[in-house]
């Protein structure tokens, strides 16, 4: 992290959540930073409550007074926060993350005590798919099922994949049976722990950068490039995709601020942009690349849902109404609803959409849908819109 930038009173801290397959060694990335931090905690989210992460309110055995005891986001401030299965958390406990991630503090509001308490902390979470193997074919909206809004509070989303590789494979097996011989094959790490764990210390605490003019210029260039891709963007393809908000030029800020700090600098060069163009990319654009397009579009992280989606269900729910509109008080069978759809837009209709399309037509009262029967009556009085 880079710690609080005073100026604008803005989050300086790094967030990043590591998503992917089993078995891929996510625990022990997230084990291995808490043992570097000289100030962070790590809690499971399966484990965790929402008192437990902010703080809840005890009676002091001896004075009898109601008091604030401290939970893992307040006592990571200055720190690392480190949350495993992310994705097991409850709603409840996830909801009171959406204030630490982007304001940095805990409002307290319990048996008459009102408080603020301060959490910055960056956090670095990881999380499973829900079908425990990471979907290609699916947003990361949908393999990880997190709200959102609490989705693009982090900086880096790393999707990290269990795919089929000869060298890397044989090297993770040579390494994991070298720890079970009789004299086990250590690596010695290219830096001691405790030397590491000391350099970060002090480079976030004393080492405060400014960002250089070259830099500035880099990041907003970056900037527009990523909101404008060249032969790819919006225009190019006719939709109202978003390739970048303004929460990721504050996330390259961050990175290029960070980056300054792991050199001991107190600028930020156009290096240290660059780098964090690069890290953006293979992380976070990555992960926000709709399946159905193969184009970068921010909205599914954002809003849950890509730009194509959200055309997809217009261009479906119109023609449903145009095709309803004619077959007043008939019923018809779900595989001719379909089929005529995909004869009136001539395009592949995926079954789910035309069955959501259904749901939300007999929520606004248009049809009756019997889902056993897998059949639909059109009500009466239906006026096309």
């Amino acid at each position: 992290g880079t710690g609080t930038t005073s100026k604008l009173n803005k989050r300086g801290d790094v967030n990043i959540l590591l998503c992917g397959d089993p078995g891929t060694s996510k625990s022990q990335l997230l084990s291995y930073v808490h043992k570097l931090t000289t100030r962070g905690v790590y809690t499971s989210g399966k484990g965790s409550s929402a008192v437990g992460l902010t703080a809840s309110v005890v009676r002091d055995p001896e004075t009898r007074d109601l008091v604030l005891e401290s939970g893992a986001l307040v006592l990571s401030d200055q720190g690392i926060c480190c949350i495993d299965e992310f994705d097991k958390m409850t709603d409840t406990t996830r909801s009171v993350l959406h204030e630490a991630m982007e304001q940095q503090t805990v409002s307290i509001a319990k048996a008459g005590i009102l408080a603020t308490l301060h959490a910055r902390t960056s956090v670095l979470a990881s999380a499973n798919p829900t079908e425990s193997r990471y979907n290609p074919n699916r947003s990361v909206v949908d393999n990880i099922q997190l709200p959102p809004t609490l989705l693009s509070r982090f900086d880096l989303i790393y999707l990290i994949l269990d795919s089929p590789n000869m060298e890397q494979d044989r090297r993770l097996a040579q390494h994991l049976v070298g720890l079970y011989y009789e004299t086990p094959n250590v690596v010695q790490p290219p830096l001691d722990q405790a030397l590491l764990r000391d350099y970060i210390a002090y480079a976030r605490d004393n080492i405060h950068p400014e960002i250089s003019d070259e830099a500035a210029d880099e990041l907003v260039s970056s900037y527009l490039t990523m909101r404008n891709p060249p032969g790819g963007g919006a225009a190019a393809a006719g939709t109202r995709t978003i390739s970048a908000t303004p929460r990721q030029l504050e996330s390259l800020i961050r990175l290029s601020e960070g980056l300054a700090k792991m050199r001991y600098s107190s600028i930020v060069s156009r290096a240290d942009a660059l780098e964090a163009v690069r890290l953006m990319k293979v992380a976070t654009q990555a992960a926000a690349t709709d399946p159905r397009t193969g184009r970068i579009d921010m909205d599914m992280i954002t809003t849950g849902k890509s730009s194509a989606d959200r055309q997809l269900e217009e261009q479906i729910t119109l023609t449903l109404q145009e095709l309803f509109a004619e077959r007043r008080g008939t019923r018809m069978a779900v595989r001719d609803v379909t089929k005529q759809l995909a004869e009136i837009t001539n395009a592949t209709i995926p079954h789910d959409e035309v069955v959501k399309a259904l749901r939300q037509m007999e929520a606004d009262g248009v049809i009756q849908y019997q889902e056993r029967a897998q059949t639909i009556f059109v009500r009466t009085g239906i006026v096309r819109s």
